[in-house]
């Protein structure tokens, strides 16, 4: 709801921001708008940052720990008018990078904690990357409910994904904001060849549904001819989990974990994977089910008509131009699109995405707290700064050409998110979880279908329930004594 306040005073306000006006080309500006500037727009929604001169955490400096900094390393055409920027200018504040390695992070993270040097902050993730909820009670993390409030109107539109790293009543994560994760992304040229209706037509009528994307895809698919509609690492989770908004382990509202392994959705949506790896709609390499064409490069195939759908994440079909004409079409024509993920045709109706969350995450024995609550609120406010966003769809349409059709999807998308947070509850979990979990997810078509959705959750069902249930237990454990004992 304030996005589209805030969306209505940018078309008020009309605040243009171009360089390069009557020139052949065009290139974002770096944006150096005065803070004082957003407020006032902002503040009409009633969005406001914290007086300068009494902010608990102005004039301080936080310690980041991670194994990037997305704070201090921009590129020429990149905006620097960021969160940061604005604890810098308005607040005093700095930042403190301690670099970590991603295969490391958990273990370096933990031995800080344990000889009280602990970092202030961390990036907050699902999946790969991932800070809940084991993360949270062994004590790496703590509850961010003393500092961040998800009923002011800066935070409010967070407030439903903030549940997704809440133990009981206790917040562990800032999110900042949500975008999408995996969409399915086609050439136009390739779909109009051969006849199929587009997807995002199919959308927009509300026609995009799963057994016309598994048709178009039993159609194309011929290993003879090299062709094979589907390829990439997301297959089978954006069909599985993501497009049915339930995933095989989900947590209640109790901060209790459970399983869906019987959901009939998911059997649905499993058998759905299992027929398309058995009539050869997933790439492979003579019995090697793990291939991917030329090294799993995102959209390989897609151009010269190969491969029907890739489906990923935004990044995967944001590159410089040259690139995206090399591997997924001529975009300045055209011909690169992407729709959201199909709906299940008897299901509830409703199209689902995951959703990946930006944020923070307070380390336990962070000295500067409110440093990072501070720096996390300049980071949402300008997120919804309606200067901003209009730079970045600049950036978008300008340097990565992306069309009109694009953005509008792009919004769609987001939209979809919004109104229907799901995230994946992986990456962070008991080793033996996941364990079963990577099992579940590759399995079918990594083996080549060689077992049935029934066969495979049988087969691991007794051990998936028992680690679920020693899960909960430590989360009862934790809540109980605010420690967990292993």
């Amino acid at each position: 709801m304030l996005k589209k306040v805030i969306a209505m005073l940018l078309c008020a306000v009309m605040v243009i921001a171009l360089v390069g006006c009557g020139k052949e080309k065009r290139q974002p500006i770096k944006l150096t708008l005065s803070t004082e500037d957003a407020e006032a727009i902002l503040a009409a929604a009633g969005i406001m940052l914290p007086d300068a001169e009494t902010a608990p955490g102005a004039n301080t400096t936080v310690k980041f720990f991670a194994w990037y900094d997305p704070f201090q390393n921009y590129s020429e055409d990149e905006i620097i008018n960021t969160g940061y920027f604005t604890f810098q200018e308005k607040y005093g504040g700095e930042m403190e990078f301690i670099e970590t390695t991603y295969s490391e992070r958990n273990n370096d993270l933990a031995n800080l904690v344990l000889s009280s040097s602990s970092p202030d902050f961390a990036p907050a993730g699902t999946s790969n990357g991932a800070t809940f909820p084991m993360s949270c009670i062994k004590g790496m993390y703590q509850p961010i409910d003393q500092w961040i409030d998800y009923t002011d109107p800066l935070w409010a539109d967070m407030a439903e994904a903030a549940e997704y790293f809440a133990l009981g009543d206790k917040h562990f994560a800032i999110v900042t904001d949500l975008t999408y994760k995996d969409v399915i992304p086609y050439n136009r040229r390739v779909i109009d060849e051969w006849g199929f209706d587009d997807p995002a037509e199919l959308y927009a009528n509300d026609e995009w549904t799963w057994d016309v994307y598994v048709e178009m895809c039993m159609e194309f698919s011929d290993p003879d001819e090299d062709r094979f509609a589907l390829d990439g690492w997301y297959v089978v989770n954006s069909l599985v989990e993501e497009s049915t908004g339930i995933y095989l382990i989900d947590k209640d509202e109790n901060g209790k974990f459970f399983s869906n392994l019987d959901d009939p959705t998911i059997e649905v949506a499993e058998n759905l994977i299992y027929d398309l790896v058995r009539n050869d709609c997933c790439y492979y390499e003579g019995t090697n089910y793990w291939a991917n064409r030329n090294n799993a490069e995102y959209g390989a195939g897609i151009k010269d008509g190969l491969c029907l759908f890739w489906p990923c994440d935004r990044s995967g079909f944001t590159h410089p131009v040259e690139e995206i004409n090399n591997v997924w079409g001529d975009i300045e024509a055209g011909e690169l699109m992407f729709a959201p993920l199909p709906r299940y045709q008897d299901g509830d109706g409703i199209y689902y995405l995951n959703a990946s969350p930006t944020g923070y995450m307070i380390c336990s024995g962070a000295t500067n707290p409110e440093g990072v609550a501070l720096l996390s609120a300049c980071d949402r406010f300008k997120i919804l700064d309606p200067t901003v966003v209009s730079i970045d769809r600049k950036q978008l349409k300008e340097i990565y050409k992306w069309t009109d059709e694009m953005l509008e999807m792009h919004d769609t998308c987001n939209r979809i998110v919004a109104e229907n947070p799901r995230m994946f509850y992986t990456g962070d979990l008991p080793t033996g979880i996941q364990d079963i979990y990577n099992t579940f997810d590759w399995n079918i078509r990594r083996s080549g279908a060689s077992s049935t959705w029934a066969q495979l959750k049988e087969q691991h069902r007794e051990a998936f329930d028992y680690y679920i249930d020693e899960l909960n237990a430590m989360i009862d454990e934790y809540e109980a004594t605010g420690q967990v004992t292993e």
